[in-house]
This record gives C-alpha cells, sequence and structure tokens, in this order.
C-alpha cells in the first residue's frame, strides 16, 4: 500500500489512511485523541522526546493490557495520568461529545473498530464536528499495515523523518530473517500459536494465516492452524492439536492482572519474573490439548509477548521465533539485542529482557 500525500491549502493535507479513505486536515496535528491507548507504541518512536505531548485524549486500555510498559512511561511521563480517557468505539461507550470538548485535530482509529465506529454513527457525527478519523493498523494485518500507518501518523505530526528511520531500522531486522530462510530453505517445523494461553479455561485460541499466525511462517515455521480458521483469530479444539502433533508450542502471554487476577496466564513481558513465567509456562502442558504431542516431548514449548501481535516491534518476535525453529540457522541472531537497540535508538524508555522463555532452554 502506497501512501498518498497532496498539499492542498497551506498547513492542510490530504492523506490516504490504511483502508483507502482520503482523509484532509491540517498538519502538522497538534491535538490527537487515540483510539486505542497502545498506540502509544508508534507515537513514542516519533515523538521519543515526550509520545504525550499531542495527546489530548486516548482510550485506557495501555494500563490494563500492559501495565509493566505503563509504569514505566508513567514514571517517565507522570503527566500521562491526567490524559483524558475513553469507552471504545466497539462496544459504543465513547462519547463524541467530550471527544469535541477536547478541540482534536484528529483521531487514530484502529481499523477493527471501524465497523463498530460506522454502525453507531460515530464517523458522521465526529466528521459534522469537523473532527477527521484516521484508521491505522499494526493489529490486522500487522505485517503489511504497520509500516504505512507509520508513515500516516509521521506525516500527520510532521514527524516524517524519524517515520523513515524506523521503517528502515524494521526492515533491516525482518531481513535478517526473510534473506536467510528465502536462502536456506529449512525444513518447516510444525507449530501451534497457544494465544493468550491461560487467560480463560478453554482451550485454544489461536491465529489463522494472520499476525502471530503469518510470524510463525515468515520466521520458517508452519502454522497448524492456518488452513484450519478462516479469519487472523479463531479457536481450535483439543482433538485438532492432538491430532496435528506440532513440533512447537508458542504461548503468548503478558501481566494480565487487571483482568484475570492471578490466572494462569504466562506473564512474559518487560522486567518479568522468569521464573514464575517458566512455571506457568509448565503448567500448560498439562491440559488436555497438549497430550503426547511433540513439542511437550522435546521441550519447544514457549512463550512470547502477547502484544508483539499489537505493536510496530513484531521483528523482534519474528526474529525470536526463527531462533526457536531453526537455531543453528539463526544461531547469530540476538532478539534482545535488537530489542535493545530499538529501545537505545528510538525510545524513550529503558530496555528489560523477560519478553520470552522456553522450557527446553535458557
Amino acid at each position: 500500500m502506497t501512501l498518498i500525500s497532496s498539499v492542498a491549502l497551506a498547513g492542510e493535507i490530504t492523506v490516504t489512511d490504511v483502508v483507502g479513505r482520503d482523509v484532509t486536515l491540517d498538519a502538522p496535528a497538534e491535538r490527537v485523541i487515540l483510539g486505542e491507548g497502545r498506540q502509544v507504541y508508534l507515537l513514542s518512536v516519533l515523538t521519543p522526546e515526550n509520545p504525550f505531548q499531542h495527546v489530548v485524549g486516548w482510550r485506557e486500555d495501555f494500563s490494563q493490557a500492559d501495565p509493566d510498559n505503563y509504569a514505566s512511561y508513567s514514571a517517565r511521563f507522570p503527566e500521562l495520568e491526567d490524559i483524558p480517557t475513553f469507552g471504545g468505539f466497539k462496544d459504543g461507550t465513547f462519547d463524541v461529545e467530550q471527544a469535541a470538548a477536547l478541540e482534536p485535530d484528529a483521531i487514530f482509529m484502529n481499523i477493527e473498530a471501524r465497523s463498530a465506529t460506522e454502525e453507531a454513527g460515530y464517523d458522521d457525527k465526529l466528521a459534522e464536528l469537523n473532527i477527521p478519523i484516521v484508521y491505522v493498523d499494526f493489529r490486522e494485518d500487522p505485517m503489511n499495515n504497520t509500516i504505512p500507518s507509520m508513515r500516516i501518523m509521521g506525516q500527520i505530526l510532521g514527524k516524517e523523518e524519524a517515520a523513515e528511520q524506523f521503517i528502515a531500522f524494521s526492515e533491516e531486522q525482518m531481513a535478517r530473517v526473510t534473506e536467510k530462510i528465502a536462502a536456506a530453505d529449512p525444513e518447516r517445523p510444525t507449530v501451534f500459536v497457544d494465544r493468550a494461553g491461560g487467560y480463560s479455561e478453554d482451550c485454544c485460541m489461536s491465529f489463522g494465516d494472520g499476525n502471530f499466525g503469518e510470524y510463525v511462517e515468515v520466521a520458517g515455521g508452519t502454522n497448524i492452524a492456518k488452513d484450519i480458521i478462516p479469519d487472523t483469530f479463531g479457536t481450535l479444539n483439543p482433538e485438532q492439536i492432538i491430532s496435528a502433533n506440532p513440533d512447537h508450542v508458542v504461548v503468548t502471554g503478558g501481566n494480565w492482572e487487571a483482568y484475570v487476577p492471578g490466572g494462569a496466564w504466562v506473564g512474559v513481558g518487560p522486567g518479568a519474573d522468569m521464573e514464575a513465567a517458566r512455571a506457568k509456562l509448565d503448567a500448560l502442558t498439562e491440559r488436555t490439548a497438549m497430550t503426547g504431542i511433540e513439542a511437550v516431548k522435546t521441550g519447544n514449548v514457549h512463550a512470547i509477548w502477547h502484544q508483539f501481535y499489537n505493536s510496530p516491534y513484531y521483528f523482534a518476535a519474528v526474529q525470536q521465533l526463527a531462533k526457536w525453529f531453526h537455531p543453528e540457522l539463526f544461531a547469530d541472531i540476538d532478539p534482545d539485542a535488537t530489542m535493545k537497540a530499538l529501545h537505545e535508538r528510538f525510545l524513550p524508555v529503558d530496555y528489560r529482557p523477560g519478553y520470552w522463555i522456553s522450557l527446553d532452554h535458557e
């Protein structure tokens, strides 16, 4: 996808968002609303000196879905605690009048909220108030939409150069995997991605041929759900997993104490307690869906930070997956070093390891 822009009037630009809508607005934007708090992952790359300087409102999900990073950002930028929070567009709790009172130049909205936004008439109401919605995406189709989204936000905020520097880094890190896989054409192990394993007693959420499912394929594995789950997100039953007998299991995890206190989820993420994470990961192998499968026998059961599914830092996840699937081929890649470089070059908070763990080593 290409980003098209044209100067209509001084200070006015037209951008094409990720759903193909032409949006005209004044730029650089000084006041923005984040339709999802985790859009901070993109903003912090563009404005690391203060990612919140232009944010006048946001959805309250960052503190709940990623409390460890939220704490790091809050310590550095305590003013984020005072930013007004909104309900979600998808659940119909967004307050248009509250948004209008903040006089935003733009609202950045994730594409998964589009249908609900239009059904509720939020788009029409905001248009009447001359508040443009700009759709971005780094979740539904991150491999294709993250880079255009970064360019869109960079242009609207007047941070095109910062966007391009990050994009170059991202593409360089991805190429370290994709070029080697293309050249070596290794035998592909089968992989079951256990989305938010342990979050609930149900088993098992997973990914089709998108998001983490696509990460697996790019990293040189075969996602067992790609021909079973028709969309990006879906579920497998235990019988399907046992029948597929995957060589690797990759559990996505995070600190979800706000959602499921004391849950069986694997709390990987920045500064995670690795001993506790390993114990929880090991406990998940006792579920019916893991009975007798090859991954459990060999210890190729891994956990990785769930928010890689919803951030522009997916290249680090792809590197770690590749290292698990093909350790000899990727002996020279250090995903922790990649994450450290990301933080040092682009982000305003320090890197704290803890984003992944495996039962067979480490």
